[in-house]
């Protein structure tokens, strides 16, 4: 995840002021924007309150905090709800969604490979273990110091996901339901989750577009040990050329940032930061490097504690990734570990 808009004068921002915890700020009739705040150095999400007759659709719950809860409660209080829809697995979409259901009785949402997998991560099992993920980034090259320090991060799913319902409801890509006055149409998307849900309505050219198109950072593409051979990357990029049938003027409620429009320039920045991404990638392999060694090339910034470090180690990899399946760098075994090496 990095940044990759230097101008915030490029993308049109509506002048909507920031919700306050607890607060449901409105977009537009019927919609209406909360701001919850993170635990981390991406300081907040953003989740949508749908008008549904007397009640509130919520799309996405955020991460299990008490600091959340309080906001919940507030606004349960003149908000009930009807529908949990939640985007994809992270812990700040999904992570109150059993704890909302308890009160609301609202049911879930979710794409069968968002919620199988959510609940594969939630308990630990076979290759969805945080074990793997270290055996899979020690084979690319991650220090014993940093493995240390990553091994820190077990169990932290589960901290922010205490519990995920039972049941849902399956949404596939094409489904259009009705909340309100509104139809809405669910577009999956790849890479960034297993099967992530946006939503868009066409009558008011209103996308919800969750992870998948972000404002200002580009979303984290990055590998599971269930597949880490898998063009995560390149599966992002197709899912986000799929925005371009909306029209130009879609205002889109990504998950972080400020509501924007200007939609297709967003597509065509975030293919343009890839692919040059991929070329100092290509350049930076002329020797035979780990993909540990190339975290510096891919982010111009110290990666240096264990949450940041999860997340750039997978998009780099992911990035050489994308580069094997084209041909561009190849991957040879020096000991234990996997090194790439551009393709001359």
């Amino acid at each position: 995840m990095d940044l990759v808009q230097k101008k915030d004068t490029i993308l049109d921002y509506p002048e909507i002021r920031l919700p306050e915890g607890g607060e449901a700020r409105e977009i537009l009739p019927g919609i209406r924007w909360l701001r919850m705040p993170l635990p981390m150095a991406l300081d907040h999400v953003n989740l949508w309150l749908l008008a549904d007759g007397d009640h509130w659709a919520a799309v996405d719950t955020g991460i299990a905090t008490d600091e959340q809860k309080s906001f919940w409660q507030q606004i349960l209080a003149t908000h009930p709800l009807s529908h949990l829809v939640v985007t994809h697995l992270h812990p700040d979409h999904l992570g109150l969604a059993a704890w909302l259901q308890e009160r609301t009785g609202a049911p879930l949402w979710m794409t069968q490979g968002e919620f199988a997998t959510a609940h594969l991560f939630l308990n630990q099992m076979g290759h969805w273990s945080f074990a793997e993920v270290e055996a899979l980034y020690a084979r690319h090259g991650l220090s014993q110091e940093l493995q240390t320090a990553l091994a820190g991060r077990s169990g932290g799913y589960r901290k922010g996901v205490p519990a995920i319902p039972a049941t849902y409801r399956r949404m596939i890509d094409g489904d259009q339901f009705t909340i309100g006055d509104q139809t809405w149409r669910v577009i999956t998307g790849y890479g960034h989750s297993p099967e992530h849900a946006s939503l868009y309505c066409d009558e008011l050219h209103v996308l919800i577009s969750g992870d998948m198109m972000l404002p200002r950072i580009s979303t984290n593409v990055s590998v599971s040990p269930t597949s880490p051979d898998d063009d995560g990357l390149g599966r992002f990029l197709d899912s986000i050329a799929r925005f371009r049938e909306l029209p130009e003027d879609t205002l889109v409620l990504p998950s972080h940032g400020r509501p924007f429009r200007g939609l297709h320039l967003r597509i065509a920045q975030l293919e343009a930061h890839h692919a040059e991404r991929c070329e100092v990638l290509t350049e930076a392999c002329v020797v035979p490097k780990t993909a540990a060694e190339l975290v510096p090339v891919l982010f111009d910034r110290p990666i240096n504690d264990a949450h940041q470090i999860f997340f750039a180690l997978g998009e780099t990899i992911a990035h050489l990734n994308h580069l094997l399946r084209a041909g561009r760098v190849r991957r040879i075994e020096e000991g234990s570990h996997f090194h790439f090496v551009t393709v001359s």
